[in-house]
């Protein structure tokens, strides 16, 4: 890429507009594929080492098995701070590649585990490329995906993450079968099994663009120009026709000059203390309601999900007597309701709208919850009936969550959505990794029913809360182009200088 502008040029383009008023095209297709099937890696990971079929092989026991989850969580958390940085200043499409191949690395090495260091550290650079993916790639798709299809698309891609769980659920019953295949290669192939679809996906990438709107605001005014109007040529080549995009509609910004060279350490202090002010400045006073929004709803679902899922087995094991081999049949039923329900559901959070849609499925999710806990008091549920209860709540609860990947990812300035997007992802992973912990506390050695009970009616309290948040201070989005939305900063910058020189 040439060098940016200098600091006193500005930047006026129809490149946002024109990407929100095209149609629905082969290209689009190619970016949900090569960049939204993402989740369906992360799914397939969780799946595998929740079977935990290394345990015995390694001679890990329960407490081991369960930091190998820990080292890929904090290894997300960590990529994804690390990475969202870095997609907002170096690009979408350098942070997409990147993260992938070092996704690829930690999994299919941890697949060649000899011992229980060797697989904690690879688990742990896994998750941090996983975690960098959930930074660039929905920073990419929602700056590529048109306005009036952003909604729908967003929810999609992220609940594919459920279509990883319920391949790794089909793997696992077979791979972990000592009949079928011998015990020291299943799990190990089950590693595999995640990096094998990846590679396939980096050639895929290697054709999608960098994001248009990120190189405007970086003072790549041309490339911009450029990509967007190859997109416009393949869509006429497909038989649409394009109307062309008023003036009006244009956008006009002032992009940020970064220092080029060498920096010295006092250089170095003064631009990262301004990068600090600047987040300050963005997520606690002028944005702080939608900074509560993104906290809220992406911690009370990842509570909600962790609680449930990682406790999943030991209630079918504890409570219904389900045989540790069967449990995988269950999963594939819950992991389906969960994959239906964004897909479904999607397009009316685009139609009915975003507030409106958020507090439903929360509160669907949280009433259907709160009546199974009900009826599992009551012992009226057996292990078929009670998966039921579950599937339709997490049909609802799937949406919801998946909607609040949206809501960060929309709500925010184009400058720092990467930022925005592992903040609040972070933010949530911690919180729900501490739901295993109580939920495990409650369900005890199951001989009573009473104190899960009382922590199911939390969980669906918890998800309450979050869709009133969502319906008092969500952002009416839908249809909208990200600009119209939030201002980018580089925007800001420009009408501020505007506004010096009409003074002057």
């Amino acid at each position: 890429m040439p060098k940016a502008p200098t600091a006193d040029r500005t930047i006026t383009s129809l490149v946002p507009a024109r990407i929100d008023r095209l149609p629905w095209s082969k290209f689009h297709t190619m970016v949900i594929v090569g960049l939204g099937t993402a989740w369906i890696l992360d799914g397939i990971e969780v799946q595998i080492v929740a079977a935990n079929g290394f345990a015995k092989p390694l001679g890990m026991s329960t407490a081991e098995v369960t930091a190998a989850a820990t080292f890929y969580l904090l290894g997300q958390v960590l990529g994804a701070l690390f990475f969202g940085k870095l997609t907002d200043r170096i690009g979408r499409k350098k942070l997409f590649t990147l993260t992938l191949l070092v996704y690829l690395l930690g999994s299919g090495i941890a697949g060649l585990s000899f011992s229980m260091w060797f697989l904690y550290l690879f688990r742990f650079i896994a998750g941090a490329g996983i975690g960098g993916e959930y930074s660039a790639i929905n920073s990419a798709i929602d700056e590529l995906i048109p306005a009036r299809y952003r909604g729908r698309v967003d929810l999609a891609v992220n609940g594919t993450y459920w279509g990883g769980v319920m391949l790794g659920s089909v793997a696992t019953i077979y791979l972990l079968d000592p009949t079928k295949v011998a015990e020291f290669w299943g799990w190990r192939i089950g590693f595999f099994i995640g990096p094998v679809l990846g590679i396939v996906l980096i050639f895929i990438r290697k054709h999608i663009p960098e994001s248009p709107r990120w190189m405007l605001s970086h003072g790549y005014g041309n490339e911009a120009e450029a990509i967007v109007s190859g997109i416009e040529k393949d869509v006429e080549e497909s038989g649409h026709q394009l109307e062309p995009v008023s003036d009006d509609q244009a956008i006009t910004l002032e992009p940020e000059v970064r220092r080029q060279g060498h920096r010295s350490f006092a250089q170095w202090w003064a631009e990262f203390k301004e990068a600090g002010s600047q987040l300050f400045e963005v997520f606690i006073k002028r944005y702080w309601k939608r900074t509560v929004l993104g906290v809220t709803l992406m911690v009370t679902q990842s509570f909600l999900y962790n609680a449930i899922f990682f406790t999943y087995e030991i209630v079918l094991s504890k409570f219904y007597a389900v045989a540790k081999s069967d449990v995988g049949l269950y999963m594939i039923p819950f992991a389906a309701g969960n994959l239906l329900g964004p897909l479904l559901l999607g397009r009316f959070f685009d139609t009915i709208g975003r507030r409106k849609m958020i507090f439903a499925t929360y509160g669907i999710s949280a009433l259907v919850l709160a009546t199974s806990a009900v009826l599992f008091q009551r012992d009226a549920l057996t292990p078929t009936t009670h998966t039921v209860f579950w599937c339709v709540a997490f049909f609802f609860a799937s949406a919801g969550a998946s909607s609040a990947y949206l809501t960060v990812s929309e709500i925010f300035p184009l400058e720092v959505r990467g930022q925005a997007i592992s903040y609040f992802f972070s933010i949530a992973q911690i919180a729900g990794a501490i739901a295993p912990l109580i939920f495990g506390n409650l369900i005890g050695d199951g001989s009573t029913r009473g104190p899960l009970v009382v922590g199911y009616f939390m969980g669906a309290g918890i998800m309450l809360v979050g869709g009133l948040v969502a319906l008092g201070m969500g952002v009416d989005a839908e249809g909208k182009g990200l600009e119209a939305i939030t201002d980018p900063l580089s925007r800001e910058r420009a009408k501020k200088t505007a506004a010096v020189h009409e003074a002057a």
